[in-house]
């Protein structure tokens, strides 16, 4: 049995499927059209398994390496390596020019550029998650979500490389900034839940600035990208994704240590 339900519902329910590998939501039928548009409720929900899980396995006694690098893994299986494999694809073209851009990234083969951009995210982020210690479950939600908000601004910002692609539906049904608004009707809750909530000044100060700090390269990265590549494809909104949350998570390390 199929409910009826909204179509931003449904799109909804598409944004889960989409991209997570988690279980399908029963009896709703999901619709794959403006679903970018709720990647940022679907990376907090990411963000805080990740944190659960980092929570869960501290209490073990587990290392803070150790911890950095299971939620590491959990994130790139509960998104089914996508965004991953945009940021390989991405940086292929990107090594390749302007003139070979799509075909490189259309390329089922990882160059060498490809894996380079991999490993150099992998150990950024770890060494952030190093940094931060106990402030990481407080960091990596702010950083999914922040993610996840840089393809709103890449499907708005730029036209779709090719006629035909994965991706290219989210910007034909695209209906422009209307887009960012369940990102920022997201935003806002958490906002005024930080302030009013009874938290600690620190945890407090931490999360207003984690927050702040993440719409920075959620604008500048896809914004960067979009200039250098003459447009956006699939794989510059995953490259774009992982840039994000990689470089949210260092700020906040950098800023962290400062404090």
């Amino acid at each position: 049995m199929t409910l009826r339900a909204p179509s931003w519902l449904r799109d909804l329910a598409g944004a889960w499927v989409f991209y997570s590998v988690l279980p399908c939501w029963p009896w709703l039928q999901p619709r794959f059209e403006r679903i970018a548009r709720f990647a940022p409720w679907i990376g907090l929900v990411i963000g805080g398994l990740q944190s659960l899980v980092w929570l869960l396995l501290a209490g073990s006694g587990w290392p803070s390496a150790s911890l950095a690098l299971v939620v590491m893994a959990l994130s790139a299986w509960i998104t089914g390596g996508l965004h991953l494999d945009g940021l390989m694809d991405a940086a292929d073209g990107l090594a390749a020019g302007r003139e070979r851009c799509l075909e490189a990234m259309d390329d089922s083969r990882v160059g060498a550029s490809g894996v380079q951009a991999l490993l150099v995210v992998t150990f950024l982020q770890l060494a952030a998650l190093l940094r931060l210690g106990h402030w990481a479950p407080l960091a990596l939600p702010i950083a999914a979500f922040w993610g996840r908000c840089a393809p709103i601004w890449a499907i708005n910002r730029f036209p779709y490389l090719r006629e035909i692609g994965t991706a290219e539906f989210h910007r034909r049904h695209a209906q422009g900034w209307r887009e960012a608004w369940p990102a920022l009707m997201l935003l806002l809750v958490v906002v005024v839940g930080v302030l009013t909530l009874p938290l600690g000044a620190s945890y407090r100060g931490f999360l207003l600035m984690g927050i702040g700090v993440g719409a920075v390269p959620a604008m500048l990265v896809p914004e960067i990208l979009g200039r250098r590549l003459g447009g956006h494809s699939g794989d510059s909104y995953g490259a774009s994704l992982v840039l994000v949350e990689t470089f949210t998570l260092l700020l906040m390390a950098l800023l962290c240590k400062a404090g």
